[in-house]
């Protein structure tokens, strides 16, 4: 029967080999170019001195084909680019595949040389001990300090192998030309050598262009700018004005413009803002020019988003321009095109702008967003404590409509992104009237039908459009999502589709108690008979399953994790079982087998999602790594004081404003519970899911924190609408049906 459910599940999500959706192909090669894997020169790289390099090795090899050549310009923004300021980078991007470039690496800031340091590992690296300033010159071919920064990065976080790329290189028999510092530090091998190296492109000869499989130059002159301005006696940056940088951005195009003249033809021209400049966390330019590429946006396996790739890509997509096969220990995906043909130079620059102000006006608020929410959260509790403590339907009733709005504001931020706010000229006014709007919308909705009369019919509604707007953003594209206050951002990188750790709380929670709502209908309508009821929640869950564990929708590994003993009790609960401890351990060895096959069958695709690579870390031994690495990110979670503050007032305001007896002798949650027949089944299983999905996630108390917003104020809305029902009715109308047992046997 597992068999079954796993194949089924796995064709269902297009995991089955064969069955899988090719990914989209390259474009053909642009008119012109020649094809990647003609011989190239062979000379004997030079050092910077200009003297012979020992052991030379030959521009390509049976093992390697084509030539690729990396401008690194850290720094380098779309706003920078110019038609009369930057006219070689205008000209480019009229020619090249584009999109915004993800730096982070390990830190909230990304210096230049951890630009470089994680293009030579291909996993997120950072220059651990020294200043945030540009990279040392090399002595002759060697790096100065090569050998700590690799130790220093082989116990760090992310384990990093510096060298890697220019190992890679080698090792297929290739050989490798630096031209700056930073591009020594980029592809020096693991002894932190390089074959060849210039100080500058206008010092390095015509004939060294062409030498080797693989050069790299650094274009230094926009961070420059703000390395030059130094800080102030405080210690602060400088603030480099707009005239200096446009001016620091003209310099560094000339000098892309002499190295793109100097580039043999049928060379790949990588062009990447490989770092932050100081003091500010932003996206940054990326252009694929020559052989497979096209005037397209650019996108990659690792953010799965049309414009948009990482720092770690630039490394795996070298390799795969070089036909080199990549090591397990670069984590990044080729760049290759989305299929969308890029539109004029103007308007590419100007949307690939708007994209960077978007993500840097969303850090402004994201903060006193969290902070507004939680003083909402404490504002509700504290008009709900006095209005459950003194009769009065009035007081009830703005009670209950303001318990709803605060359950919609969370899916209200996330519509919010329908509007283009970040481009107002006051965004908070827009963003914070945006939100209000949405919240409003939702709130008139759940009071607006003959739902309203119920107990949990106006929560469901407020539930069902969380869990609806949130599914059909996570299938078509996480527009909502990114950049949203409680959704995530491409500067963090934390995640860049599906759904991330606090979207998924809230739409777990939402699916749960609207499928609650829906199931304590049928309760009511059918009396014991729990066969209809019981099918609401497993189609529930089986939604769950396919749209948070769907490589293609959701792709969220911890998710599915917390789905499966979330549903087992509201399953059991709903079906007027007892949950015993070995009914929960039979259900929830299935959902193991399930969850690993999913994995298994995952793994197996060309372009596996972290769910198939999981199933990889734990055949190689790694899994153990990443675990842990989880769980000591779940625990520094707590002392973030915002999710905490949350999560504490939540469930104090359950134990002593719903709980505690009122003065007319009754909680309100459990007069609540006797007229909603499955309300205590959902909302136990939307704490079990949130406790399970805190455990398992690094995002930690992000995840119950999140779900109580929603839960919390439905919860109160349901038992006020109760009271309401209750002072009504003398003496109170029975119940149908007895409430499930939440008895843990």
């Amino acid at each position: 029967m597992i068999a079954v459910v796993v194949l089924f599940t796995a064709a269902s999500l297009g995991l089955l080999p064969g069955m899988a959706t090719a990914a989209p192909t390259d474009a053909s090669p642009t008119p012109g170019a020649t094809s990647p894997g003609a011989a190239s020169p062979t000379p004997t790289p030079t050092t910077s001195a200009g003297s012979a390099a020992s052991s030379p090795t030959a521009g390509t090899s049976a093992k390697s084909r084509g030539r690729v050549l990396l401008i690194g310009v850290p720094g380098l923004r779309w706003g920078d680019i110019r038609r009369t300021g930057t006219p070689n980078l205008w000209k480019l991007t009229g020619q090249a595949a584009v999109g915004m470039l993800s730096v982070k690496t390990v830190g909230g800031h990304t210096c230049p040389i951890d630009g470089w340091l994680t293009l030579s590992a291909g996993q997120r690296s950072q220059l651990r001990h020294g200043s945030c300033g540009l990279p040392a010159a090399p002595t002759g071919t060697s790096v100065p300090g090569f050998a700590g920064m690799r130790e220093d990065n082989a116990h760090s976080k992310y384990g990093s192998k510096l060298g890697l790329l220019g190992d890679a290189v080698h090792g297929a028999g290739a050989c490798t030309m630096a031209i700056g510092p930073g591009a020594a530090v980029g592809v020096a091998d693991r002894a932190g050598r390089v074959d060849g190296y210039y100080p500058s492109a206008d010092k390095t000869p015509a004939d060294a262009w062409s030498r080797c499989a693989l050069t790299v130059a650094d274009v230094d002159d926009v961070v420059r700018a703000y390395v030059d301005a130094g800080v102030d006696v405080n210690g602060h940056p400088v603030r480099v004005t707009p005239k200096v940088r446009a001016s620091a951005a003209s310099a560094a195009d000339a000098q892309v413009g002499r190295i793109l003249r100097a580039a043999p033809a049928g060379t790949t021209v990588l062009l990447a803002g490989l770092s932050d400049n100081t003091g500010s966390e932003r996206l940054h330019v990326a252009m694929a020019a020559g052989p497979g590429y096209a005037p397209r946006y650019l996108t990659a396996n690792s953010t799965r988003t049309g414009g948009l790739v990482t720092l770690t890509d630039v490394t795996s997509t070298i390799l795969h321009t070089l036909g080199i096969a990549q090591p397990k220990d670069a984590v990044g995906s080729p760049w290759r095109l989305d299929g969308r043909k890029s539109a004029s130079v103007p308007r590419v620059v100007r949307a690939m702008a708007d994209r960077d102000t978007h993500a840097r006006i969303y850090s402004r608020y994201v903060m006193p967003f969290y902070i507004v929410l939680i003083v909402v959260q404490v504002a509700l509790y504290a008009l709900a404590t006095v209005a459950l403590r003194r009769k009065s339907d009035r007081r009830l009733a703005a009670t209950k409509v303001l318990a709803l709005a605060a359950g919609a504001l969370p899916v209200a931020s996330f519509l919010a992104n329908v509007v283009p706010w970040w481009r107002s000229g006051h965004p908070a006014l827009t963003l914070g009237v945006a939100i209000l709007a949405g919240a409003v919308l939702v709130t008139g909705a759940a009071l607006a039908g003959p739902w309203r009369r119920s107990v949990t019919g106006p929560g469901a509604i407020v539930a069902g459009a969380t869990a609806l707007f949130l599914s059909l953003d996570v299938m078509t594209g996480n527009h909502l999502q990114n950049c949203s206050m409680l959704g995530y951002t491409p500067v963090v990188a934390g995640r860049f589709y599906g759904f991330g750790n606090t979207t998924y709380a809230l739409w777990v929670t939402g699916l749960i108690i609207a499928a609650g709502a829906l199931a304590g209908l049928a309760i009511a309508r059918r009396g014991d008979r729990r066969l209809v009821p019981l099918a609401i929640v497993v189609v529930a869950g089986v939604v769950a399953l396919v749209i948070d564990g769907g490589p293609m929708w959701g792709a969220d590994f911890g998710g599915i994790i917390a789905v499966i003993p979330g549903f087992t009790v509201f399953g059991f609960m709903i079906a007027g079982r007892r949950v015993r401890p070995t009914r929960v351990i039979a259900v929830l060895a299935a959902g193991a087998v399930l969850v690993l096959g999913v994995s298994f069958l995952d793994s197996l695709r060309a372009n596996p999602t972290h769910i198939g690579e999981f199933w990889d870390q734990l055949t190689s031994g790694d899994a153990g790594t990443v675990v842990m690495r989880k769980f000591l990110g779940m625990i520094g979670t707590f002392s973030h004081w915002q999710l905490s503050a949350i999560v504490v007032l939540g469930i104090g305001f359950l134990f002593f404003g719903l709980l505690r007896p009122l003065a007319w002798r009754a909680a309100a949650l459990h007069m609540a519970y006797e007229r909603a027949p499955a309300l205590r089944a959902t909302l136990t299983a939307a704490l079990v899911t949130a406790v399970v999905g805190m455990l398992v996630n690094d995002s930690g108390t992000a995840i119950p924190a999140m779900a109580f917003t929603v839960a919390v104020p439905l919860a109160l809305a349901a038992s006020v609408r109760a009271l309401e029902l209750a002072g009504n009715e003398a003496p109170p109308r029975p119940e149908r049906s007895e409430e499930p047992s939440a008895s843990t046997g």
